[in-house]
């Protein structure tokens, strides 16, 4: 399942980020990264944008990007 796929208040463990490297370094950067825990606070009406929390830490990604993580609902 993807990020792309949760809902407001959905809980995740993130299982793989599959994009190119300079992606995968801002998200980590950022501890989005496998095995982190993410909650989806809420998201854009179109879903164009979601804003996630990793450890503390509210996070604002486009879908683009969503559908790049894979995750597994907690």
């Amino acid at each position: 399942m993807k990020l792309s796929d949760l809902h407001k208040g959905d809980q995740a463990i993130i299982k793989k980020v599959d994009a190119e490297e300079s992606l995968k370094q801002r998200l980590s950067s950022f501890g989005v990264g496998r095995g982190a825990n993410l909650t989806v606070e809420t998201y854009s009406i179109k879903r164009k944008t979601y804003e996630i929390i990793v450890d503390g830490t509210m996070i604002a990604l486009r879908d683009e990007e969503a559908k790049k993580i894979e995750v597994e609902k907690i």
